[in-house]
């Protein structure tokens, strides 16, 4: 059984927890796409887990991880998480051979151009996500796999920095030092060559065990599918994470769509439900938003409606999970964006460009209570119609219910 957890946001929708939870049931957790961008915050028996690379499921001490094909992955980031684990990863946790390696002039080519960028700048993370896949499609990217020829790659960065010194210069970036690379290189190839396989191979064989495929940001910001160019660089819709591990399409049985019971994103870029006053501080401050991997605050704002169908229809979702409902409680009121308005005209549907597009809302009565609550009979009335709600709009059944950080915060229905 092959099931793929997907975000219907813009990220931090909780992916992380609902990854945990269900992980123990599944014997290889996959990551497909994105790189030490997306972060996943998992809370178990109080403490906390901040995960950039490594797959949530690595919570799970029987589960497989898998980092896969799709991914580009920043060596030190992931060195640095690993060492959180000690000997636990050994022969449970492996590393694509396709898998781009993001190296230090991608991180120094992202902040330059943001900086170039000036009032235009997208917003990243800065950790050169996108100079890392922008290599990978123009064909002069270095896979994984190459660590285990370390002369051979060198030679081949060497030359790729020759062809872009020009480049670099006028970008104010100083070209690497050689010597200091190759001690880096060695040193990442002692650490990682034994983990660093054929990963879909590894899937293809083990297509008859349970995996769960872990998805990093979400469908909005999909390369193709979101809100361009304030995206990220990589398909993050679930037909995307079966082309960033190798999996093929007639294997998925199951999609999980992930979206909170409000909204955020971080960085720039349309945001039609965005609260900037009291009731979004109230959002930001009750559900601690800020970003696992930046510590940005993010921006805040209701439930719309009209995107989390767009995701769902992208994703091909079944089931949905509700997140942060708690963070809800004490709100007078609850707003739900439930279609749009642009120009005069209604819009039914999540349109191709959100500039000067307002939010049509449908207002509940808010509720107390919901906080840490397991079950569906328990939580307050208000909560319950709220729920009923989303859940006969989106026509998609909510199989969880978050209302709380820690795993055991969660109904399951």
């Amino acid at each position: 059984m092959v099931t793929q957890v997907v975000g219907l946001q813009w990220g931090d929708e909780g992916k992380g927890k609902i990854v945990d939870l269900i992980a123990r049931k599944y014997d290889i957790v996959v990551r497909s796409q994105g790189g030490h961008n997306a972060g996943h915050t998992v809370v178990v028996g109080g403490k906390k887990y901040s995960l950039h690379l490594i797959p949530s499921g690595v919570l799970n001490p029987d589960a497989v991880n898998i980092i896969a094909n799709g991914v580009v992955v920043y060596p030190p980031q992931l060195i640095s998480e690993m060492e959180k684990f000690g000997d636990t990863l050994k022969g449970k946790l492996f590393i694509s051979n396709r898998a781009h390696m993001i190296l230090d002039h991608h991180i120094a080519i992202d902040k330059a151009r943001e900086k170039l960028r000036g009032k235009r700048a997208i917003g990243t993370t800065g950790r050169g996500i996108g100079p890392a896949y922008a290599d990978k499609i123009a064909r002069v990217g270095v896979r994984m796999g190459e660590l285990k020829n370390v002369p051979k790659l060198l030679e081949k960065l060497e030359h790729y920095y020759q062809m872009n010194a020009g480049y670099f210069k006028f970008l104010g970036i100083s070209l690497p030092n050689l010597r200091e690379l190759e001690d880096k290189l060695y040193h990442w190839k002692q650490k990682l060559e034994e983990m660093i396989i054929d990963t879909s191979h590894y899937l293809w064989e083990n297509l008859d065990r349970n995996i769960l495929l872990e998805g990093a940001q979400a469908t909005l910001l999909d390369i193709d599918h979101g809100t361009y160019p304030y995206v990220t660089s990589s398909n993050t819709i679930a037909s995307g994470a079966l082309t960033g591990c190798g999996i093929p399409p007639r294997y998925l049985d199951s999609v999980i769509g992930v979206a909170k019971a409000y909204t955020t994103r971080v960085g720039n870029g349309p945001f039609p439900t965005e609260e900037v006053g009291v009731w979004g501080d109230k959002l930001r401050e009750q559900g601690h938003e800020f970003g696992t991997t930046t510590g940005r605050p993010r921006r805040c704002g209701w439930l719309d409606l009209k995107a989390v169908e767009y995701g769902i229809h992208l994703n091909g979702c079944d089931q949905l999970a509700i997140m942060k409902l708690d963070v809800l409680d004490g709100f007078p009121q609850v707003k739900v964006g439930i279609g749009y308005r642009k120009n005069g005209e209604e819009l039914n549907y999540f349109p191709f460009d959100l500039e000067g597009v307002e939010p049509i809302y449908q207002t509940f009565p808010g509720w107390e209570g919901s906080s840490g609550v397991t079950r569906w009979e328990e939580l307050p009335r208000n909560a319950q119609k709220y729920l009923e709600f989303i859940e006969d709009q989106l026509e998609v059944k909510i199989s969880y219910i978050s209302t709380g950080p820690q795993r055991e915060a969660t109904i399951i229905r």
